[in-house]
């Protein structure tokens, strides 16, 4: 019988997750400012497309392609009244793909407002807003949740809340932190961890940072602020640049240096390891054999 993903979490060895959905989906053609949720509805058989590639290159756990599936960001396409439908599909895709020998996670991403009192956003607004994906993601049978790219923590605080009222399955949260190892609302690495650690949930960590050596300071922060914690993190390939057309974003940094970033986020005991913006099934599968090679150093 297949295990839980709560068991594997208690289980030796780092998890590789996937890399980036946004950049992906526009290599497979996904119009560029166009939101990839809509393509859970339009194109499931691309979504399917992209979710196997990451299993292919390694991925033990892949996200939904649902991070800006709540309510506030799909208005921002007219289409706030599709929240449920595009999340179950979503998840459900995932699962058809992942089948029982992989975990499906369910991305959650921010609203894209601003929280009070810096904004008119208020926390059980944030949590309805947040109650209704979570809802549609559990219903497409996802194992767990990642809330990610936050940089409010009463936010993430709302969308751990959320998820703890749908359904008791593991919640893996990260932080975005700036160069100057800050949120964009002013929280330390360390504050943030201890904060939505102390929530019960299954690991915090950072994603989407400035620099793949900001992302393992932060890292490096969390694991002296909480030694008994578990981390997650998912670096971005570096920051993106426009080609000569203007459209496309590119990302320099290469599957070779993410690998090598692997394996020292490994020595802070990363037991989540992914990719953010710009990473590709390439990267992951760089990670994936830097890991192996890591834990089979450290076992002889």
């Amino acid at each position: 019988m297949p295990i839980t993903f709560t068991e594997r979490l208690k289980q030796p060895g780092i998890i590789i997750l996937d890399g980036a959905t946004g950049t992906q989906l526009q290599s497979l053609g996904l119009p560029f400012g166009r939101a990839p949720e809509r393509w859970n509805l339009e194109q499931p058989k691309l979504i399917k497309q992209h979710y196997q590639a990451y299993l292919d290159s390694g991925s033990e756990a892949i996200l939904t392609n649902s991070f800006g599936g709540n309510r506030a960001r799909l208005e921002l396409e007219n289409m706030g009244h599709w929240v449920p439908e595009v999340n179950l599909a979503a998840a459900r895709l995932a699962r058809e793909v992942a089948g029982e020998r992989h975990f499906v996670l369910g991305s959650i991403g921010p609203t894209g407002l601003l929280m009070q009192p810096k904004g008119e956003l208020t926390f059980d607004k944030a949590v309805t807003f947040f109650v209704e994906q979570v809802t549609a993601l559990v219903a497409g049978g996802v194992d767990g949740f990642q809330i990610e790219t936050m940089s409010d923590l009463q936010e993430a605080e709302a969308a751990i809340t959320a998820a703890q009222q749908v359904r008791h399955v593991p919640i893996i949260v990260t932080m975005s932190f700036d160069k100057h190892g800050r949120t964009l609302t002013g929280v330390s690495a360390a504050e943030a961890a201890q904060r939505l650690w102390g929530m019960g949930v299954a690991a915090v960590g950072v994603n989407c940072g400035a620099t793949l050596a900001n992302d393992l300071r932060m890292i490096t922060a969390m694991r002296i602020a909480l030694p008994d914690a578990v981390l997650v993190a998912k670096p971005n390939a570096g920051l993106p640049h426009l080609d000569e057309t203007g459209i496309v974003a590119v990302y320099d940094i290469t599957p070779k240096a993410m690998a090598d970033y692997a394996r020292q986020l490994a020595r802070q005991q990363v037991k989540l390891l992914g990719g953010c913006c710009g990473s590709t099934p390439a990267h992951i599968a760089a990670m994936k054999r830097a890991i192996r090679n890591y834990e089979l150093e450290i076992r002889n």
